[in-house]
This record gives structure tokens, sequence and C-alpha cells, in this order.
């Protein structure tokens, strides 16, 4: 795991403790499971419409802002990035045909 991705999934994992009012992520995490979720969808769909329009920096950005959403949620849930990162690596080299028609 890269060494950005490892430090915040610490940061994330930290933030759980904070105090809601001096952490945007622990007000993410107080409010909850819905509230996360919908961050998550606003950010996808923002990452979206920065694709449709063809603005290569605007999509990196967008796209920062969605996979930093997608951690929290999975943080949320009691998940590390480590389990996605497994789960590409076990579908690397497999069909996307095949891995669709073994679910």
């Amino acid at each position: 795991m890269s060494e950005v991705l490892q430090h915040l999934a610490q940061v994330l994992a930290q933030r759980k403790n904070a105090d809601p009012k001096e952490s945007y992520v622990a007000s993410l995490y107080a409010k909850g499971l819905d509230t996360i979720l919908k961050k998550v969808g606003e950010e996808a769909t923002e990452t979206v419409i920065a694709a449709k329009n063809g603005e290569p920096k605007q999509l990196i950005y967008e796209t920062a802002d969605l996979w930093f959403h997608t951690l929290v949620l999975l943080t949320h849930q009691g998940l590390e990035p480590t389990a996605v990162l497994k789960e590409l690596e076990r579908r690397f080299g497999q069909s996307g045909l095949e891995e669709k028609a073994q679910r």
C-alpha cells in the first residue's frame, strides 16, 4: 500500500475518536452512515461531471475527493483500504466477464 494511502488510513482511524467540532472527518462519523453515503454519492456525481466535461485537472481533484470519502466510508464500517487492494489484486489478470459470471 502506498505511503499516502497508509498514512491517510491511519489518520482516518484516529479521527473516529476526535471532536466533531474540530475535525471534518469526525463530524462525518458523528453524523453517521447516511451522511457519509450522501458525500460519497455527491463526489461520485462530481467526478462523472468532470469527466464528461473533459476537464483533466478537475477530474483528478474530484477523484481525490471521491477516494477520500470512500476511505471515510470504509473506516466507518471498520474496514481497511488494504481489503479493497487485496480484492483488486485477486481480480488482476482475470477477465472482467469471467469475474462477473462468478458473482
